[in-house]
């Protein structure tokens, strides 16, 4: 069976039969390999665990050597959101390709994601019909807070990681994305991280890692 979307596709050595399933939703002008990074950690104590690191569908006007899953090229929030959504349409059919592949449940997956990606990861998640295991964002924010209100269907579990030297996605988004999901009675955890610019430190990477085999150990 093959995805909707070109897909880097990695587990464990050891992985005999996959019990999880972990999609990775790379930046602005990025791939699949960029954000297949973390894995190099991850699949050492994610042993039973795949990890999936598709291309967004769209080519980067910016960059043309990599992708986006909305055009950031026109500075207009409206036409930002309505291209976001045509990103959730191909990403949940991505989901369900996956879940039928591998034979797993919505409680198996994580959806995580960097920057753009962490963006596509919050609305993806949770205007699905079901709850994954769990939702991890870095370095990341809320697209439109009034319309996803309008459209939240499920209540994953939330990490956002941020870092304090982001210049690129201002750090007060991880602030205003606690106290909206807060609100919204969804549970969320956010770490910032000390001297850390718009990348995915060791420590974030280490601190996700803590956060996806918590909520894998308890679906």
């Amino acid at each position: 069976m093959s995805f909707c979307l070109k897909t880097t596709v990695i587990k464990s050595e050891e992985c005999k039969k996959v019990q999880n399933a972990i999609i990775l939703l790379h930046g602005y002008g990025g791939d699949g390999r960029d954000i297949s990074s973390l894995t190099l950690n991850w699949k050492r104590y994610l042993k039973d665990t795949i990890f999936l690191c598709p291309d967004a569908q769209q080519k980067c006007k910016i960059n043309p050597n990599g992708f986006q899953w909305f055009d950031l090229s026109i500075d207009d929030q409206e036409y930002i959101l309505n291209e976001s959504k045509k990103s959730e349409i191909t990403l949940k059919k991505y989901i369900e390709e996956v879940k039928s592949k591998y034979n797993l449940n919505d409680k198996n997956l994580c959806l995580s994601g960097f920057s753009q990606g962490c963006m596509m990861s919050i609305s993806v998640g949770l205007t699905r019909e079901f709850s994954l295991a769990c939702i991890v964002g870095f370095s990341g924010k809320i697209i439109n807070k009034e319309d996803l209100k309008k459209r939240i269907l499920s209540k994953t579990n939330i990490l956002l990681v941020h870092g304090d030297s982001d210049t690129v996605v201002d750090p007060y988004n991880l602030l205003e994305a606690k106290d909206y999901f807060l609100r919204e009675k969804i549970e969320i955890i956010t770490k910032l991280i000390k001297n850390c610019d718009h990348q995915i430190s060791l420590e974030a990477s280490s601190y996700a890692l803590s956060f996806i085999k918590e909520n894998f150990k308890n679906k």
